[in-house]
């Protein structure tokens, strides 16, 4: 199984490291409390969105703020939740990784790496309107698009490096000892990029995520996102994660599934 499954296992897989950080790989990945995000919401968000009207701004914003009032629990930051209350709500210039976090979608449903590039660009800029915010959704997207194209590691890697800048030389090691709690988007993308880069398939990518300590579930997220579309997910992996949605969440996905993946 290939998709945004990756994204939103490794959100309820980090989803009891967030705060209750671990520096180690050896972690049991699904326990009792596990359970979806505000990672796992705005991507059925933007899922939703695409769905309906890819070329509207205005359904895009809707969604989002349907499915953030729907759930107030979610562990939004703080600007997003006064964004979720606005009758005409603006970008707020958020360079944090809430951008990549949620942009997965995009780069299932785009022909080309320029169409997902402009549909990450437009799914970051409604409320993460800083460059860094919409460079950490952009990078993502790419990462996710190449993979599920069949491109190779190294070739994500250069493509990343040259057009975002971003330095992926480090490994998952090298980066655990000295890594710590960073939301921003050039504090974690990076990071969640090495953490796909570093790993040997997609269990391997949730536990380099969620072993550097830092914003696990969005991490995992992001770095599952890319590694669900690079290799196939365990059924035992994607299964219990589908168990754990909601029955809104889950008829989000089984029609984003259905209309856009139904070969995959």
């Amino acid at each position: 199984m290939k998709g945004i499954i990756g994204a939103i296992g490794g959100d309820i897989i980090g989803s009891t490291r967030e705060w209750n950080a671990i520096k180690t790989k050896d972690f049991k990945l699904f326990e009792k409390k596990s359970t979806f995000t505000d990672d796992t919401i705005l991507t059925l968000a933007v899922a939703k969105w695409l769905c309906e009207d890819k070329d509207s701004q205005n359904a895009l914003v809707r969604n989002l703020q349907k499915f953030g009032n729907e759930y107030p629990n979610g562990g939004y930051g703080g600007r997003f939740y006064h964004w979720l209350d606005e009758e005409s709500p603006q970008p707020y210039g958020s360079w944090a990784n809430g951008s990549a976090m949620r942009v997965s979608p995009c780069a299932w449903v785009a022909d080309s790496l320029e169409e997902a590039q402009d549909l990450a660009y437009k799914s970051a800029f409604v409320t993460h309107n800083h460059p860094e915010g919409i460079k950490g959704a952009l990078a993502t997207c790419d990462a996710i698009y190449l993979a599920r194209i069949g491109a190779k590691k190294e070739e994500i890697k250069d493509h990343i490096e040259v057009r975002y800048e971003y330095d992926l030389d480090l490994s998952v090691d090298d980066i655990r000892p000295f890594y710590t709690f960073d939301v921003s988007c050039a504090g974690s993308v990076p990071e969640s990029i090495i953490c796909f880069l570093d790993a040997k398939d997609y269990e391997d990518t949730i536990r380099n995520a969620v072993s550097l300590g830092g914003d696990a579930d969005t991490m995992a997220a992001i770095a599952g996102s890319i590694a669900g579309a690079y290799w196939e997910i365990p059924k035992s992996i994607a299964y219990k994660a589908i168990h754990r949605l909601d029955y809104n969440l889950l008829k989000t996905f089984i029609e984003f599934e259905e209309k856009f993946m139904p070969s995959v």
